[in-house]
């Protein structure tokens, strides 16, 4: 599709989006309607599923961390 190609950003918010869905789902039904509960269920449901996603590889999070060092600033001389 060409919204795709235009934006490739939009299919992976998509999936997300698909994933956090089913787990609220899941997770209303966990907790029977009481939404301190049910907020509990569903992060505990997502921590658990995401967690298992990332410990098999079938997820992988590409983060990358860059150290830059800055030079001392030159101090006039008199």
């Amino acid at each position: 599709m060409q919204i795709f190609e235009t934006y490739p950003w939009i299919e992976p918010v998509l999936i997300g989006a698909a994933i956090v869905f089913v787990l609220d789902l899941i997770g209303n039904l966990i907790s029977f309607s009481n939404r301190v509960l049910n907020a509990l269920a569903t992060a505990i449901v997502f921590a658990v599923v995401f967690g298992l996603l990332l410990y098999t590889n079938v997820l992988r999070l590409d983060v990358r961390t860059e150290t830059t060092t800055t030079s001392a600033p030159a101090t006039p001389t008199p």
